[in-house]
């Protein structure tokens, strides 16, 4: 072999080397961008009210835990996980109006609404949780609540717990619920029902089982006793459903919503996401995109961080009750709280 052949074969070798060099350059520059624009795409999905700037200090007092030993000795080396208790407001808003909407069974209102209205207290050590469900019907003193473009709603005596979402928004929310609990809300979770639908077709389904037939016109629900395995708009439908069930109030709908809510968190319990990067994306990107949250879980990262805190917490360990209440003197079609019941389980949660 001439020195001049083994040049050129050292020079072809090195421009391969080189080729291969800047193709995994390339990959990697891509895999990263894409990463990078997945992160950004979900991160700016979250959209967020800041809840405690506009309420101020109104409120009631804001549990402060008492760090442990453990955590303390900790702390020098890593921010150890939040273990305190939690309450968080969910509230569940439904559109109906629009294609999409009505595609997915909703009626011919229009707007949004909060339908849904649920305080999950997670135990110190979150291992547990409680969902208290609070009827929409209920009538409470709803108090004045700021308003984003200035000046304030007056107080109103008996007026439907879900007027407060429609006047004032996620803050008159919160505050109508402290009012009424005398429990601070840590943060605050809207799901739009639209985007709910979403997330089911994206986990694959979910399996509930209803103990009598759902014959439900207002909400395109037909359904016999016994148990099925729901897409994304029948399990809305499922949601949205009061009238084909029980004596039609929102008691009903309640425990189905608090069935469906269970069998989701099974669901998500069941599905190894981390073994599919695009149904954890999508499943992401469903979740994200139907949220509203406080200021203080509006990114990835505080989600994230969020439920890495939760991972002890199993759906067996989750109890779901609804506040208690009567029917109120004023009005058959209404509710109020039952006392002392009411303020008994408030109690228990703070």
């Amino acid at each position: 072999m001439t020195g001049d052949d083994e040049g050129r074969r050292t020079g072809r070798r090195r421009r391969l080397l080189k080729a291969a060099g800047l193709t995994l350059a390339g990959a990697l520059v891509l895999g990263i961008g894409t990463v990078g624009w997945a992160y950004w795409h979900l991160n700016s999905n979250i959209k967020s009210v800041d809840i405690n700037s506009a309420l101020g200090d109104d409120r009631p007092a804001k549990v402060t835990p008492t760090p442990s030993a453990s955590q303390t000795s900790q702390a020098s080396q890593e921010a150890p996980l939040p273990t305190e208790a939690l309450n968080i407001l969910v509230l569940g808003s439904d559109s109906r109006s629009g294609k999409e909407n009505k595609a997915l069974g909703g009626g011919s209102s229009t707007g949004a609404r909060s339908d849904t209205a649920m305080v999950v207290h997670v135990d110190a050590g979150r291992t547990g949780a409680t969902i208290v469900s609070i009827p929409r019907d209920t009538l409470v003193t709803r108090p004045s609540c700021p308003l984003k473009s200035g000046g304030s709603t007056a107080v109103a005596y008996g007026a439907m717990f879900n007027s407060a979402y429609s006047v004032g928004g996620p803050v008159c929310a919160v505050k109508t619920v402290e009012s009424i609990t005398d429990v601070r809300m840590d943060h605050y979770v809207e799901i739009d029902f639209s985007g709910f639908a979403k997330l089911v077709n994206a986990l694959g389904g979910v399996t509930v089982t209803t103990d009598q037939d759902i014959d439900d016109d207002d909400s395109h629900l037909h359904l016999k006793a016994g148990t099925h395995h729901l897409d994304g708009k029948t399990a809305l439908a499922l949601a949205r459903t009061r009238h084909g069930i029980g004596d039609g109030s929102d008691l009903g709908r309640i425990g189905l919503q608090q069935t469906l809510v269970k069998a989701l968190l099974e669901q998500i319990s069941a599905t190894n996401l981390l073994t599919s990067p695009t149904k954890l994306y999508s499943v992401t990107d469903a979740i994200t995109g139907s949220l509203t949250t406080d200021t203080g879980l509006d990114s990835l990262t505080e989600l994230m961080s969020l439920g890495e805190s939760l991972k002890g917490l199993s759906s067996d360990r989750v109890k779901t009750v609804t506040m208690p209440v009567v029917t109120a003197p004023s009005d058959p079609n209404r509710v109020v709280a039952k006392e002392p019941a009411a303020s008994e389980l408030w109690e228990s949660l703070r």
